[in-house]
């Protein structure tokens, strides 16, 4: 009996050491790391840590499906015996990629896109695709009011003595590439090939127009949309760090979209400071309870998490959105939009907004009432799993009342601005004037860019005093009162004015 364990004990072992020898780079990539070891040493640290430099795609898919990281049906046939390396996401669709050059024999894209990335994980790809955060570019930059408050953020204000007043220049690209477009991400594009010289030689590169960016809806030079690397930093790819809430404050830090500032103070927030030391962020799937005991933004979101039994608590997603029945970002919080494309959206008064500055929705483009109740399900699948139906509904029961409580609020300052558009103290839509230049128009602005969101993200979350002093109740109080201060100032100088 005793030789039949040893014998069991050796074949297992010899498999494993099989296993790892043939989980090698391939030649192609050898060949990157013999120069890049040198010149990028960090780069191939990073990977050399990672699982792709650990794992060949048919030893992925050699896994049971729930635990699978590949979604794939099988990978091709380039892929069979090496390991995941340079050469095998920087060579990969070389004709797609406008910024493919000819360096050391090979065609290589300096910005690897979601269309590489599909090639082993098409499921994730897909539903990034149809998020929200895929068209972070175009939801800002092709729609009018929002480009217009961004070019008012980031545009250089210059004075005029005589008039008294600045007269606005368009913001430059790096700007913007700094400010708003950090997260939204850039386009990239090819700006020249150029020919410079290098410890290895002259050398012809892309000047990439647009780079670096790492935005969530980057344009890239393939034509794609989205930066996996947002997330899973690039070279180590790692789904811990996307299921750290550090992650995601890279972008939700407020004040507009506080989630991570709520997070951080909240019960959860808590919990996951003083006792992620013991989680397992990198299991697949992730079993509540055992892996993790509290939520992080991936746990509501996006992971596939289970019950000790196995049994799937919610599917892995990378639409974002697909357990959010409301979007609290917005003039209004609305139910959220059908299409990612927000572009789309027309208002009753022809602005794309999903609101009227009323705060009536749009009668199109928005999703139902029983798509609504899906995703607040599902949510609330998520939240059972640790917090029993009383809890969860009272909570959201909240969530709702806060929604309520900050349109009424955004909705009172609206129609204070409304009235110095209609008696001349400031010029508005009917002017086509912009909607955030004048002092009562961007504290406007500030009612529901600041002051609403934070109160519903710390409703939502659990965040508490964020939503009452920080930036929230009070602060919309506060801000109101200003408006209407102000309103009254200006009607008074243009009484006086009148009776000279």
């Amino acid at each position: 009996m005793k030789w039949h364990v040893t014998l069991m004990i050796f074949l297992v072992v010899s498999m494993a050491l099989v296993s790892a020898v043939t989980a090698e780079p391939s030649p192609d990539t050898e060949a990157c790391l013999e120069c890049h070891r040198t010149i990028h040493p960090g780069i191939v640290a990073d990977w050399e840590r990672s699982r792709h430099a650990r794992t060949r795609p048919v030893d992925a898919l050699e896994k049971p499906e729930i635990e699978r990281r590949i979604s794939a049906a099988s990978p091709p046939e380039s892929l069979r015996d090496v390991t995941v390396g340079c050469a095998e996401c920087h060579t990969l669709r070389a004709e797609a990629h406008s910024d493919t050059f000819e360096h050391s024999g090979y065609d290589v894209h300096v910005v690897v896109s979601p269309a590489d990335c599909a090639t082993c994980h098409p499921e994730e790809r897909a539903q990034y695709e149809d998020n929200l955060m895929s068209r972070a570019y175009g939801n800002l930059m092709e729609n009018p009011v929002y480009r217009n408050l961004a070019d008012t953020i980031n545009g250089v204000q210059v004075y005029h003595a005589k008039e008294n007043a600045t007269r606005l220049k368009d913001p430059d690209e790096a700007t913007n590439a700094v400010s708003c477009l950090f997260c939204h991400g850039t386009r990239v594009k090819v700006r020249e090939f150029i020919t410079r010289e290098t410890d290895f030689g002259d050398m012809t590169l892309p000047e990439l127009e647009g780079w670096p960016s790492q935005g969530v809806g980057r344009i890239n030079p393939d034509g794609t949309r989205g930066a996996c690397t947002a997330c899973h930093t690039r070279h180590g790819f790692s789904i811990e760090m996307a299921r750290k809430p550090h992650t995601c404050s890279q972008c939700h830090k407020g004040p507009d979209v506080p989630a991570y500032k709520v997070y951080d103070v909240s019960k959860h927030g808590n919990l996951y400071s003083a006792l992620k030391q013991a989680w397992d962020f990198d299991a697949v799937p992730w079993t509540l309870g055992k892996d993790v005991s509290a939520p992080t933004c991936a746990t509501c979101h996006v992971s596939l998490t289970v019950d000790s039994d196995g049994l799937v608590i919610a599917e892995r997603t990378h639409r974002m959105n697909d357990r959010l029945a409301w979007r609290l970002f917005g003039v209004y919080s609305h139910p959220h939009p059908k299409s990612p494309d927000t572009t789309v959206l027309r208002n009753r008064s022809g602005l794309p907004l999903p609101v009227d500055l009323d705060g009536k929705p749009s009668p199109e483009g928005l999703i139902g009432a029983e798509e609504q109740e899906a995703r607040r399900n599902a949510m609330q699948g998520v939240c059972r799993s640790c917090h029993g139906d009383n809890w969860v509904r009272t909570q959201f029961e909240r969530l709702d009342r806060t929604l309520e409580t900050t349109n009424a609020m955004t909705r009172a300052a609206t129609e204070v601005m409304a009235s110095a558009w209609e008696q001349g103290l400031a010029k508005g839509l009917e002017h086509q004037d912009s909607l955030f230049n004048e002092a009562i128009e961007m504290k406007w602005a500030e009612q529901w860019l600041f002051y609403a969101n934070s109160t519903r993200y710390a409703a939502a979350m659990m965040g508490g005093d964020y939503g009452v002093f920080e930036r929230g109740r009070w602060d919309m109080s506060l801000n109101l009162q200003e408006m209407i201060d102000w309103l009254e100032v200006a009607e008074r100088l243009q009484k006086e004015r009148q009776s000279e």
